[in-house]
């Protein structure tokens, strides 16, 4: 018996348990509520989704837990010093989902749609030129599965392309940079700054002040990412500077609070944190297929390192 522990509305859970027991029919998936004494006991595997980690050290015997989700430096952070493994979701799909929003953004941004747009208001017609996309420089924060892909679809169109990660990595294609030197030299030359990383104490705030004052004047930034990696008061001081438009799709606080500023802001486009859903059939196929090879071998899937967040 295999517990689904989650802080989702009955609704999403009822959901989530019905397609993952699609796709792992030989396990009896269920809710975490309905798991007796004896059975809690029992369980070495959880299936997770913004969990309680209360519920979870009702688990004893619990060896790992594979959340449903890719990020989960929330459940890191809630935890103690947690003596199970902990193993995100990595879905290949998801990865394509989100270089479809970075591309649909970036090419927004490409095609000055926000300038477009305030025109429209003032009943405006002035035709702007028009950047080539081999002229436009796309900077690429996060170099793991999600801005990869990210990284080689811009490419693809046509965009001249660069990355950034913690390490060294080596993409064709795509000019890469790692280090701290290296982020300011990848920040001085994004017209579009698209943010991909994972929330860990070394990324967090990361754009700030100083950071975000290296873009070139009227660059663009994405954050597809998580909020706390941008410093709010930093963002908002910046649009007024050096920064012409920000599209944020994470906050630090979600939902977003009504009063926030980002609200009306003309230069910030606003998204419900929609950029790369995850989908559940695609994802509880990964899960079922990670439980299969765990109960027919004993491996746990490559788990996150708690103290790299990921």
């Amino acid at each position: 018996m295999i517990p689904f522990v989650s802080r989702a509305s009955q609704t999403e859970q009822d959901a989530w348990i019905a397609t993952l027991s699609k796709a792992l029919p030989e396990e009896v998936i269920v809710a975490f509520e309905t798991l007796s004494c004896e059975q809690k006991q029992a369980c070495d595997v959880a299936i997770v989704a913004n969990p309680n980690p209360a519920s979870l050290l009702e688990l004893p015997n619990l060896k790992w837990v594979h959340s449903v989700w890719a990020g989960v430096e929330g459940m890191i952070a809630e935890l103690d010093s947690p003596n199970f493994s902990i193993v995100r979701l990595v879905d290949p799909q998801l990865a394509k989902t989100m270089s479809e929003a970075v591309l649909a953004w970036s090419l927004f941004l490409h095609r000055d749609m926000p300038t477009y747009q305030a025109q429209q208001s003032r009943k405006e017609w002035h035709q702007r030129a028009m950047v080539r996309a081999q002229d436009r420089r796309i900077g690429v924060l996060g170099l793991g599965e999600l801005g990869k892909t990210s990284a080689l679809r811009l490419k693809e169109n046509g965009f001249t392309v660069a990355g950034w990660s913690r390490s060294a990595k080596n993409i064709t294609g795509i000019q890469c940079f790692d280090g701290e030197q290296g982020l300011y030299k990848l920040l001085q030359q994004s017209d579009i700054l698209v943010c991909l990383l994972p929330l860990t104490d070394q990324t967090r705030g990361l754009l700030n002040k100083t950071t975000l004052a290296c873009l070139p004047k009227n660059a663009s930034i994405i954050n597809f990412a998580r909020g706390a990696i941008i410093d709010d008061a930093a963002l908002l001081a910046a649009l007024n500077q050096n920064i012409n438009h920000a599209v944020l799709d994470v906050f630090s606080q979600e939902p977003l609070s009504s009063k926030n500023g980002y609200w009306e802001h003309p230069q910030v486009s606003v998204l419900p944190h929609i950029s790369a859903p995850t989908h559940p059939d695609s994802a509880s196929q990964i899960v079922a297929n990670h439980i299969r090879t765990y109960r027919e071998f004993g491996t746990v899937p490559q788990a996150v390192v708690l103290t790299r967040g990921y």
